[in-house]
């Protein structure tokens, strides 16, 4: 079974027999008969060619029912169409469809988001209507694989006749539900800000009455996406400080390779210098007098982890930067 796997029997009141969140877990749901002997066990002096023979016991049987849910640090919920491929896509490698039509997802995606030195697992959760914890549009399939992840971020459309609405609805399906899923930690992110109109009207949005912290954002073209990974990075670091994975049991995830190498960050006769081969090769390769090449530079150390960890160093304006061949004041 892949980790993750729960095994229910619903004979009598459904109870979950086992729940496998360990790599390499062995659990007996049903033991088996003992075997019998065979016509060798009987042999002797005098019956050298017995006929003789056990059959065995016969073994437990049981009807389980096996739900796999997926194993995340983060949830994307929200309506649908409001933009939570777009934001996987943007964060991750993950590849899920995106189009301007609701129920594009049909199936929870999982990526892997790199911010800084850290990662954590992202899914996304496909759209979930009302009367989704009665099972409407799939809703029983989905919720499911909310209730393990630690920080969920809530996608709202800022586009959407009424934000607020839907985004009431689904934290009241969550917890119809699942009364835990509306006390999950949860990060709301206004989106499609990039649209026409919503940048006019996202003062009396930012307004409403949202429960948890709120980020405007665009999913499209990346904008606000910065504070919204500090906020998330920040709040799954307390859960996890909160609630620790178990030592020595903690999940195993398959993921991709990272993509970004270690950041270090050291002081030598006043000068920051970054510890990056990677972004010490991109360096070399930037024309210092272009003020277009270096604004995209500086967006790659953003990128990377370069500028968060020369921020951490306590680098300020003025200050001299080194890396690689590469000097330049920091402003």
């Amino acid at each position: 079974m892949p980790v993750g796997t729960e095994a229910w029997t619903d004979v009598g009141s459904p109870a979950c027999v086992v729940d496998l969140r360990e790599s390499g877990e062995r659990v007996l749901v049903a033991r088996g008969g003992r075997g019998g002997r065979g016509n060798a066990r009987f042999t002797s002096p005098t019956n050298r060619f017995p006929l003789l023979a056990e059959e065995g016991e016969e073994g437990e049987a049981v009807v389980l029912r096996l739900e796999l849910k997926l194993l995340a640090d983060v949830g994307i919920i929200g309506a649908p169409n409001a933009g939570k491929s777009s934001l996987l896509a943007a964060l991750s490698r993950a590849r899920p469809k995106v189009a301007d039509y609701p129920f594009t997802t049909l199936e929870p995606v999982l990526g892997v988001v790199e911010w800084g030195d850290e990662s954590f697992v992202m899914v996304d959760i496909p759209g979930l209507v009302e009367g989704a914890h009665e099972g409407t549009g799939l809703g029983h399939e989905f919720l499911r694989h909310v209730e393990r992840t630690r920080v969920l971020v809530h996608m709202v459309d800022a586009s959407a006749e009424d934000p607020a609405s839907d985004y009431r609805q689904i934290n009241e399906e969550l917890s119809l539900f699942n009364a835990d899923l509306a006390r999950r930690p949860q990060i709301v992110a206004l989106n499609k800000i990039d649209l026409p109109g919503v940048s006019d009207r996202l003062a009396v949005l930012e307004a409403e009455g949202w429960d948890h912290e709120t980020y405007a954002i665009s999913a499209a073209t990346h904008e606000g996406l910065h504070p919204l990974l500090d906020a998330v990075q920040r709040e799954l670091s307390l859960q996890r400080a909160l609630v620790p994975e178990r030592e020595g049991t903690a999940v195993p995830v398959v993921r991709p390779a990272p993509r970004r190498e270690p950041v270090g960050v050291g002081v030598k006769d006043g000068v920051f210098v970054v510890e990056a081969p990677g972004a010490a090769r991109v360096a070399a390769m930037v024309d210092a007098s272009d003020w277009n090449a270096r604004m995209q530079f500086y967006a790659y150390l953003r990128r990377v982890g370069v500028v968060k960890a020369l921020e951490g160093a306590g680098v300020a304006a003025g200050d001299v930067v080194r890396i690689g061949r590469f000097e330049w004041e920091w402003d």
